[in-house]
């Protein structure tokens, strides 16, 4: 599996590298595995650190939702996804569009393409996860 990597801005060869992606860590700089890995996902849940069940949840996911804390549906809900939009709070369409994602660039606002790129991606990462970024 090819490695993702997370960049600043809105083109990926002329921005910085701030993560890398292996589909299960996340690691702080360019490179995996000689980088510090900051948090563990298993589709399900958020670790901080670089293993599951002796690491703390930070956060849940249903794949709507995510939650504050190990437990959905007992816990704050954080953000909303709808495929396009991550919003702020538990509701879809009446809490606030944070951010627009189009497969590769995450858009700060409501609109892709008329809004500021804040993040670009060479390969494949769970949007949702920019919340925590």
């Amino acid at each position: 599996m090819a490695h993702t990597k997370i960049y600043s801005g809105a083109n990926a060869y002329s921005s910085q590298v701030m993560y890398s992606w292996d589909g299960k860590h996340l690691y702080q700089g360019p490179n995996t595995y000689s980088s510090k890995i900051l948090y563990t996902w298993d589709g399900k849940h958020l670790y901080q650190g670089p293993n599951t069940y002796s690491s703390k949840i930070l956060y849940t996911w249903d794949g709507k939702h995510l939650y504050q804390g190990p437990n959905a549906y007992s816990s704050n809900i954080l953000y909303t996804w709808d495929g396009k939009h991550i919003y702020q709070g538990p509701n879809a369409y009446s809490s606030k569009i944070l951010y627009t994602w189009d497969g590769k660039h995450l858009y700060q606002g409501p609109n892709a393409y008329s809004s500021k790129i804040i993040s670009t991606t060479d390969g494949t990462f769970p949007p949702i996860l920019f919340t925590i970024l």
